[in-house]
């Protein structure tokens, strides 16, 4: 009886640990970055889409956040942008970054800058899944670096 106990628990087992590779994020084929991620920024809760251009590349655009709006009760505006003509763009409609190229051979994707609408500032970003299938975005600016980690949903 111990014997068929322990056999059924390793078959669980392996069931188990079959399921979570199928679902893994890897870093190997460039459309694995193509979804729907949740994260968090200080108190702010959001969820971000990427998608595919026809060109190839990536696009990330903001399409909900937790907290939109403002203390009038208005829907928040990116009102940091440097560029002005995109200050009224609201918060759940900010394109975080687009023209995000795979890079095969490090295995990351990069290639462009990624906006953080805190700060109205544009980084270098360079973004991966690591071993816990979470995605990193990591950005850089004049050698300061700050990494996020998004969970794809």
């Amino acid at each position: 009886m111990k014997t068929f106990n322990h056999f059924k628990f390793l078959a669980v087992l392996a069931f188990v640990s079959a399921s979570f590779s199928v679902f893994a994020q890897t870093n190997d084929k460039a459309d694995n970055i193509i979804g729907r991620y949740s994260l968090t920024h200080g108190e702010d809760v959001s969820r971000v889409c990427i998608t595919k251009n026809a060109d190839g590349t990536y696009k990330c655009q903001v399409e909900w956040v937790e907290k939109d709006k403002d203390e009038n009760g208005q829907k928040r505006l990116d009102v940091k942008n440097p560029d002005k003509a995109l200050r009224s763009v609201p918060c759940d409609r900010i394109v975080l970054f687009d023209g995000l190229k795979y890079n095969a051979t490090e295995k990351v994707w990069d290639g462009t800058k990624i906006y953080e609408p805190h700060r109205g500032v544009r980084a270098k970003v360079v973004c991966k899944f690591n071993k816990d299938g979470k995605f990193e975005v990591k950005g850089s600016l004049l050698g300061i670096s700050e990494t996020h980690y998004w969970d794809k949903l």
